[in-house]
């Protein structure tokens, strides 16, 4: 294992044992709840949106440690970023796991390198994204609480 791998494996580890954001939000103008039948992870996600900034963003559920890690770094990004840029990050992040296309590896986004080994396994890809899908159906939703 290179010192690169042990060092992306310990920050998503880290991530899983003491996730960032891992909070209900009182007040929040989107939500919404993501389920991966396959490997049961369930995650809700809450954004509270201003003047199209994300001023606060927070999950809670269960899953995998390459979801929980997804999740808790997805919310240090977002957090400040406004709504277009979120989706941009969505883009950027499904190519990274998808090999499709060219991804722009903002400052931001940097941080989600630590999770791009797992597109080498198939059937782990969507506990990485699940989250960051969430997000984007809670963003889209018609409904906002």
């Amino acid at each position: 294992m290179t010192d690169l791998t042990q060092l992306y494996k310990e920050v998503i580890l880290d991530h899983n044992k003491s996730p960032r954001n891992f909070k209900e939000l009182k007040e929040y103008t989107h939500k919404a709840d993501g389920h991966n039948p396959l490997c049961g992870d369930k995650y809700t996600i809450y954004l509270d949106v201003k003047d199209d900034i994300i001023v606060d963003i927070g999950f809670e559920g269960s899953g995998c440690a390459i979801s929980k890690s997804s999740a808790s770094i997805m919310t240090t990004i977002l957090k400040g970023s406004t709504v277009n840029e979120a989706e941009h990050f969505f883009n950027n992040f499904h190519k990274m796991l998808t090999d499709e296309g060219k991804i722009d590896l903002t400052d931001k986004m940097c941080k989600t390198e630590v999770l791009k080994g797992v597109k080498e396994f198939p059937s782990r890809i969507k506990c990485a994204t699940l989250i960051w899908h969430t997000m984007k159906s809670a963003i889209e939703s018609k409904e906002k609480e």
